[in-house]
């Protein structure tokens, strides 16, 4: 994958561990991500390692439903681990039960992406070179079946930031 050349792929489903925020995503992310991977790596380590099963995690992922219509201080953040499949809802071990993780399945399908290399502020033209693509491709954005999604491949401190931002298109 080129940065910043959107492209369409296939996906298959995704088993992922889910947690819901509201808020500003550089301050509710404080609280979200000891509870995600408390339970994803309590659940890798707790359940699969003492079996001999190794469980692999996937990059951090997030969908921002309503990111373009509100202000940031109350943006919806979907926050993901993708887990593979075998993993069932009652392996899951909860770091915090008060505040559940879910294990829910990200439809798969066909997708229009595109690698962002940078700082998160500065993904506006990225993400406008991709709506732009997927109107070429025929797709009206409002016509778009799935929300805005990224994948973090780097954390945030990175040297060069790179994330995979997607949306599931008909």
């Amino acid at each position: 994958m080129k940065a910043f050349v959107p492209e369409l792929t296939n996906l298959n489903d995704r088993k992922m561990l889910t947690i819901n925020s509201v808020g500003d995503p550089n301050i509710v992310g404080n609280d979200i991500f000891p509870v995600l991977y408390g339970t994803a790596y309590g659940t890798k380590f707790k359940t699969f390692k003492p079996k001999g099963i190794k469980m692999e995690l996937g990059k951090l992922c997030a969908i921002w439903p309503d990111a373009h219509i509100k202000p940031k201080s109350q943006w919806t953040g979907i926050w993901a681990v993708p887990v593979p499949d075998f993993v069932t809802e009652s392996d899951i071990i909860q770091k915090d039960p008060k505040r559940p993780v879910k294990l829910v399945v990200w439809l798969g399908g066909t997708y229009a992406q595109i690698l962002h290399k940078g700082k998160y502020t500065d993904e506006a033209p990225t993400i406008a070179k991709l709506h732009e693509f997927i109107e070429s491709n025929g797709v009206k954005m409002e016509n778009v079946i799935g929300a805005h999604e990224e994948e973090y491949l780097t954390s945030p401190d990175a040297k060069e930031v790179k994330t995979i931002i997607r949306y599931r298109i008909k």
